[in-house]
């Protein structure tokens, strides 16, 4: 893509793709979402978070942009790594927990007792199987940006959600990913080879998108065939 163009292209966003610690692209493309809206509050939550650097699509705020945030991490090996590292920011708070979809382990559920913000600006979802199911199970947080992976191996046009099982290590596709996001009032704005990227409708205006259709949106398909895997 030849970002003199960006302006003429509906997948304008993936022109400032840039990896800090992010997997494809993903710290470029929220970096400028962000600069898109303007309206911040400087928060941001992740979960899985690993160790906080691995893969992670909200360092670079917290490192570069001072962002306050929230990052959770079930697994312990990785949680008292993500615990070490951030030890000295008092900007972060490390929770070790699997976030879920019932009540007593969703999102709503988590983040009450640290003061986040209601519509804090960039919720990033990695958890490899039911990121749909988490994110549907979030009602009470509005965050202005939504990261969440999709399954790579599936095509456009294949509506699949992996069974509501923390087990199953199948993901969703986009295509049910976006019709859950249109549902919650989100709308798609980019889409890197593993996540989706969406933004509160009221945003959406913003960015200058005529047509966010996955077919518009998600170019970039190396891995797709009517033969999709899981994790």
């Amino acid at each position: 893509m030849i970002c003199e163009n960006v302006a003429r292209s509906n997948n304008w966003l993936n022109c400032f793709s840039k990896d800090i610690t992010s997997q494809t692209g993903e710290d470029g493309i929220v970096e400028k979402a962000l600069e898109v809206i303007k309206d911040g509050n400087c928060w941001c939550v992740e979960f899985g978070a690993w160790d906080g650097l691995h893969l992670s699509n909200t360092y670079n705020l917290i490192t570069n942009k001072g962002y306050s945030a929230v990052l959770i991490e079930g697994d312990t090996k990785k949680y008292r790594q993500l615990a070490e590292n951030f030890e000295e920011n008092t900007n972060v708070h490390t929770i070790h927990a699997f976030v879920g979809f019932d009540k007593e382990n969703c999102l709503d559920s988590l983040l009450p007792s640290i003061g986040v913000p209601v519509n804090f600006d960039v919720l990033s979802i990695d958890i490899d199987g039911s990121d749909y199911h988490v994110w549907a199970a979030v009602r009470h947080y509005r965050p202005k940006i939504v990261v969440i992976e999709y399954n790579p191996t599936i095509p456009n046009a294949v509506e699949f959600v992996q069974p509501r099982d923390m087990g199953v290590m199948h993901g969703s596709s986009i295509l049910s990913l976006t019709k859950l996001a249109k549902l919650k009032g989100y709308e798609l704005v980019a889409a890197t080879r593993l996540n989706a990227v969406f933004v509160d409708v009221k945003y959406f205006e913003l960015f200058g998108i005529e047509d966010n259709s996955i077919d518009a949106i998600r170019k970039e398909q190396p891995q797709v065939s009517y033969i999709f895997n899981g994790y």
